[in-house]
C-alpha cells in the first residue's frame, strides 16, 4: 500500500452510444472511431444486427464480423478477442442488447434455468466476464445500446391503474454506463446526442451536437494526454504470477495486459500455480 500524488495515465477508451432504432448509432460510431485512428483499416465492427454496418461501407475499408445467434456472453467475449489478435485499434460492438436480451442471451439462458432469482447465480458470472472482457481489451471500445419505451403501472386521478410512460430504458442490465469513460445519448432522428456520462469533461452540460470524425479527434487526444502505461513483457508477466500474495484480479489483469502471454507455455505454468496457491482447500 502506497500514498502518491495522482497522475493521469493514457488510456484506452470505454464509450457507450444508447437511442432508438435509427437514430444513427452506428454511422456515427464509425465516424468517431475513424476520427480517433484515421485509419479505416484497424476498425472493426462486431455486427449483431444483420450486417447492418455494412450499408456504410462507402465510408471506408472497415472490418466487419457479424456475430449472429445465440448470442451468448462467451460468443461475444471470442469475437472481441478474434478483432484484438487481428491487430484493431477501435472495436465497435454493434449492438450489446443482444448479450442481454437476445436469442441466446442472458435473459433467455436465465429463463431455461428456470427464472428463479436464484438462478442468476450461474447468469452473472457469465454477463460479468462479458463486461470485464469490454473494461480490460487492449483495444478502444465503443459500444451500442438499443432504447425502447418503459412504462410504469400508475393510478390514475379515477383510482385505476393504467401504463404510463416513463421515458427510454437501454436494452441492457442496468449500471452498464457506470463502466464507460462516456456515454452519449442519441435524442432524435437527427443524430443529436448528448452527454449523459463524461469522465473527459469534453462534453458534459454541452448544448446537443451531432457526433463527426472531429468528435474522435478530440477524445483520443484525452486518452493519449497523460503517462504511457508500461507494457507488461513475459518476463515481468511470469515473475509477478508467481507472487503467492496476487490476488485472481491480478492474475485477470496481467494476463490481459500481455498478449503473449496468453498462448505462452511458461505463463500459462505460472497462471495454473497462482490460480492452485489462491484456491481454498477442502477438508
Amino acid at each position: 500500500m502506497e500514498l502518491k500524488k495522482a497522475q493521469k495515465k493514457q488510456v484506452k477508451l470505454r464509450l457507450g452510444m444508447s437511442g432508438a432504432s435509427g437514430f444513427g448509432k452506428t454511422y456515427s460510431a464509425l465516424l468517431l472511431a475513424y476520427g480517433m485512428v484515421g485509419d479505416w483499416s484497424k476498425i472493426a465492427v462486431i455486427d449483431t444486427e444483420n450486417d447492418s454496418a455494412s450499408l456504410y461501407a462507402n465510408l471506408g475499408d472497415f472490418n466487419s464480423l457479424p456475430l449472429t445467434a445465440p448470442f451468448t456472453p462467451e460468443r461475444y467475449i471470442q469475437a472481441i478477442e478474434m478483432c484484438e489478435k487481428a491487430g484493431m485499434e477501435v472495436i465497435i460492438i454493434d449492438s450489446i442488447s443482444h448479450e442481454w436480451e437476445g436469442k441466446g442471451g442472458c435473459l433467455e439462458l436465465h429463463n431455461e434455468l428456470g427464472g428463479q432469482f436464484i438462478h442468476w447465480a450461474k447468469i452473472t458470472p457469465r454477463h460479468n466476464a462479458f463486461i470485464q472482457k469490454i473494461l480490460q481489451s487492449t483495444c478502444h471500445i465503443i459500444t451500442s445500446v438499443r432504447r425502447k419505451q418503459d412504462y410504469d403501472m400508475v393510478k390514475n386521478e379515477k383510482g385505476k391503474t393504467e401504463p404510463v410512460k416513463v421515458g427510454l430504458k437501454e436494452v441492457t442490465r442496468e449500471g452498464f454506463e457506470y463502466e464507460l469513460t462516456v456515454n452519449f445519448e442519441f435524442i432524435n432522428d437527427k443524430h443529436l446526442v448528448k452527454a449523459s456520462k463524461d469522465r473527459t469533461g469534453l462534453f458534459m452540460n454541452n448544448p446537443e451536437f451531432v457526433i463527426t470524425a472531429e468528435t474522435g479527434k478530440s477524445i483520443i487526444n484525452w486518452c493519449n494526454d497523460g503517462e504511457k502505461v508500461k507494457e507488461i513483457t513475459i518476463t515481468d508477466a511470469i515473475e509477478k504470477m508467481n507472487l503467492p500474495k496476487n490476488n485472481m484480479s491480478e492474475v485477470v489483469a496481467v494476463w490481459s495486459k500481455c498478449k503473449e502471454c496468453q498462448t505462452h507455455e511458461s505463463f500459462i505454468k505460472a497462471k495454473d500455480k497462482q490460480k492452485e496457491l489462491l484456491t481454498p482447500k477442502s477438508e
